[in-house]
């Protein structure tokens, strides 16, 4: 049996959650210009599930996944990445060298478009269960998570300065390279914690 397209209560306890976060996160950022710049991508995303969930509903999980992604982002641009208290807190007590939450930002960027790339071409493209259709997963979260850096150099480029705290390199030559590879350590991740759970909710829907 086919899902009904109606949205259930914890498809809209979770768009109601990421909107709270949204008001919150909006409300005196540290800097404007970069929240706007963190937050469009999330508020992009939501939309689009909104507008496909007639034609397309994803699982339960990746709806989940999805929700908990844009908040990360949405608390990342309240702060900027580099300035988010609880990791600053780490830092100090640790001993680290940087606030790691632009980390957690980009390994969420691996793991939830994983997850999300995994239903689509499942229900969608001829492509089976196996090993092709992991590195076609794998390969599209780093082109997306390489696009994301383009884009952040774009950005750069054509506001200079203003860019620093979207960009969050925190003074590492290799951040770029780090963003990437955290996108695909959260894929990896993704594909290895999540498929069975995956599956399970996707036999729901067929």
């Amino acid at each position: 049996m086919i899902a009904s397209n109606t949205p259930n209560r914890w498809h809209i306890l979770l768009l109601i959650s990421a909107f709270i976060v949204f008001c919150w996160s909006a409300i005196a950022p540290f800097d404007r210009f970069t929240w706007v710049l963190e937050v469009f991508p999330g508020i992009i995303g939501i939309v689009l599930l909104i507008v496909t969930h007639s034609r397309f509903r994803f699982t339960t999980l990746v709806y989940t996944l999805v929700a908990l992604h844009v908040m990360i982002l949405f608390v990342g641009g309240h702060y900027t990445y580099a300035r988010v208290p609880p990791f600053n807190w780490l830092r100090d007590t640790f001993h680290l060298t940087r606030n790691h939450y632009d980390r957690l930002g980009h390994f969420a960027q691996g793991f939830v478009p994983a997850m999300i790339a995994r239903e689509v071409l499942l229900r969608r493209s001829p492509l089976k269960r196996g090993k092709w259709l992991n590195w076609t997963i794998l390969s599209f979260c780093l082109a997306i998570s390489a696009s994301y850096e383009l884009f952040e150099w774009a950005v750069a480029e054509f506001t200079g300065s203003n860019a620093d705290a979207f960009l969050a390199t925190q003074g590492d030559v290799w951040d770029t390279q780090k963003d990437m590879f955290f996108a695909l350590i959260g894929a990896t991740v993704a594909l290895l914690l999540m498929t069975r759970w995956h599956d399970k909710q996707l036999k729901k829907l067929s």
